[in-house]
């Protein structure tokens, strides 16, 4: 029986449509009631209402005059993304396409998709912060005087009838949830997200949400992805990491203005005999100007480079000596950590780490041979800022 590729791209962008929003840690925004009128291609108009505060009632003239304000936020959506991925004819036959193509792009939202949607609602978030000026400097070893100096600013300004979330990434939510002296205060409590009910961790009622770390950087670059073999995203050059964002659950609106599947028969498909998926997501976040001043963030201290590793080294084999080295500091004067790496080329592509390079300087191995080897380190500040060195280009004659 012939598959009808339009009832199925249907019914699987369905499906893909909810695991969007309820696999993000973020998919609640979506959740958020906004009417939004789309004007061109890029271009969403959101409704935002101001309105001038009591006045005096004057027993003779009555009532003061005020103006009730309404303008068209003018907002533009800036990712849009997609994939095609083909599944060759002779890898399934025609009664498992079904299966296996709902499996695959599921697969697919969920560890391409729904990683890159957190990255950058979440850096976008913790950006409109950090240009506002509503932002700290995080301290793993003080997580709950982080967490309490944010939500304060922000109840001070909503107060406390307002639902709070907490994004937390990995190492401040160990550090937080970790801790003797708040195993009182963390209770359970009941959590929306699409429709689905969750269960999470809170600390006085605010929702803690933990995120793994390379989801929660302040920059990142997204790939064009022009080729098959390149794609996604990577955390920009100078990225620090994110503790913390706290937020009222209602500030964040995740608009989507589409998120299609197209699917191809082989005789379809003009390009080869295979199956064809095309994913397109077309998205993106918005905060209402009188929503910026009640998101807060918590960030993990910068690395600065002074001196870093020498791009090019010679040497010869059977007499190698010395070492590479690089000066780095944070941003807080905390301990560095470093992982040596080699890799393929002088990009860092397939980097290897190097079993107990751990330190700010590696001796080279005396026993290379004659040929081209590249070298760079990593250096993590506070746990989750992440900074790689230049790649070292060694070359043994």
């Amino acid at each position: 029986m012939p598959i009808n590729s339009l009832i199925t791209a249907s019914k699987y962008t369905g499906e893909l449509d909810k695991l969007f929003e309820q696999k993000a840690v973020t998919g609640f925004f979506a959740d958020n009631n906004m009417r939004a009128k789309f004007v061109g291609a890029k271009t969403v108009l959101i409704p935002d209402v101001d309105f001038v505060g009591l006045a005096d009632y004057d027993r003779d003239t009555g009532f003061s005059r005020g103006a009730i304000t309404v303008a068209n936020t003018s907002f533009t959506m800036q990712k849009d993304r997609a994939r095609s991925l083909q599944i060759d004819r002779e890898d399934l036959d025609e009664t498992g396409v079904a299966n296996l193509a709902g499996q695959i792009l599921g697969e697919y939202v969920r560890t391409k998709v729904v990683p890159e949607c957190d990255a950058y609602v979440l850096s976008k978030m913790a950006g409109i912060a950090k240009t506002a000026g509503q932002y700290i400097n995080g301290n793993l070893s003080t997580p709950y005087a982080n967490f309490k100096t944010l939500v304060s600013a922000v109840r001070d300004r909503v107060g406390y009838d307002e639902e709070l979330v907490c994004f937390m990434d990995t190492h401040a939510y160990e550090a937080l949830t970790q801790s003797s002296e708040l195993a009182r205060m963390i209770t359970v409590s009941d959590f929306k997200q699409g429709e689905l009910h969750l269960q999470v961790k809170s600390i006085d009622g605010v929702a803690l949400l933990p995120v793994v770390s390379s989801r929660m950087k302040s920059a990142y670059t997204f790939n064009s992805g022009s080729t098959a073999t390149t794609g996604g995203f990577t955390p920009a050059e100078n990225a620090v990491g994110i503790y913390m964002i706290v937020m009222p659950k209602s500030a964040g609106h995740l608009v989507k203005k589409t998120e299609t599947m197209r699917i191809f028969t082989p005789e379809q498909n003009l390009d080869a005999d295979a199956y064809k998926f095309d994913y397109r997501v077309y998205y993106d976040v918005f905060v209402k100007k009188h929503e910026i001043p009640n998101i807060r963030a918590a960030f993990a201290p910068a690395v600065t480079i002074s001196s870093d590793v020498s791009s090019a080294v010679s040497k010869t084999a059977g007499s190698i000596s010395g070492s590479l080295s690089v000066t780095a500091a944070a941003s807080d004067s905390s301990t560095l950590e470093y992982q040596w790496y080699k890799c393929t080329d002088s990009n860092g592509n397939g980097a290897t780490a190097i079993a107990g390079a751990t330190s700010s300087s590696m001796t080279i191995d005396t026993s290379l041979t004659a040929g081209t080897y590249y070298y760079f380190v990593k250096i993590t500040a506070g746990k989750s800022t992440v900074k790689n060195s230049a790649v070292c280009t060694l070359t043994v004659a």
